[in-house]
């Protein structure tokens, strides 16, 4: 039995878009499609959107997110996009990312804009997996541990980096510095996430410092003492004084 037009159909849409198949084309208000560098790109930059919209089309490359009210990410928000490569969420007001916002895109994401938001901190569960190019700045960050343990694991889009300030929730010697050149100078983790086990092998360090000083105070003075004695002379034996009842039996003999 031959197939139906409708399975052929649907079998070259597979084939020509490389196993992604198109979703319908829904029409959100303030959102267009467009081929940007032959590139499948969804564009909703300053279209009024709370939320993240539904109806953005599958086989979208580059979704632009950019100048509305999202406040927040939540959890899988862009898993049915197998192919997205560039995602653009500045200028919102976004202050909580899910720890599972970018589910989905590890294989495919490189480049994530999430400045000029409202953001503190982020999970660093978040980038579990990402191999992106990610753009931080102009954010108020609280410029702790989460965030130089992020900074270590993501590479910050050119440039971007001297936008990295801490905000207002950071201490308050740390108020309005860049933070890389603050993470170069300092240790954030000493204690807390990802700084316990610092904190112990410090103490372990010190701790057989201590030791290792000890042996060599009570070596030195073991030798000293050594080289003391050998230095003395010989103590000549005491002379024992001869009594008196001896004298008179020697006296007797002779």
């Amino acid at each position: 039995m031959l197939p139906s037009a409708g399975h052929l159909l649907s079998l070259l849409l597979v084939i020509g878009t490389g196993g992604v198949v198109p979703s319908p084309r829904v029409a959100l208000q303030g959102c267009y499609v467009a081929e940007e560098a032959g590139e499948q790109t969804f564009r909703c930059s300053q279209a009024g959107l709370s939320t993240v919209p539904t109806g953005i089309p599958n086989d979208t490359r580059k979704l632009y997110l950019d100048a509305n009210r999202l406040a927040s990410v939540p959890a899988g928000a862009f898993q049915h996009l197998p192919v997205l490569e560039e995602l653009d969420l500045s200028h919102n007001v976004l202050a909580h990312l899910s720890g599972a916002a970018f589910q989905g895109l590890e294989g495919t994401l490189r480049h994530l804009d999430l400045s000029a938001n409202q953001l503190a901190s982020v999970p660093l569960e978040a980038f579990v997996g990402l191999q992106i190019q990610v753009n931080l700045s102009a954010n108020p960050w609280r410029c702790d541990c989460a965030l130089q343990e992020l900074l270590r694991r993501v590479r910050l889009a050119p440039g971007t980096g001297t936008g990295i300030v801490c905000g207002p929730g950071a201490r308050p010697d740390l108020v309005g510095q860049e933070f890389l050149a603050l993470a170069g100078e300092e240790e954030l983790c000493g204690t807390g996430r990802g700084g316990a086990r610092r904190s112990t092998d410090v103490a372990l360090l010190v701790t057989m410092g201590g030791w290792l000083v000890l042996v060599v105070t009570y070596l030195a003075h073991y030798v000293w003492q050594n080289r003391e004695e050998t230095r003395r002379p010989l103590k000549q034996a005491p002379v024992l004084p001869v009594r008196s009842e001896d004298s008179s039996t020697l006296s007797t003999v002779v």
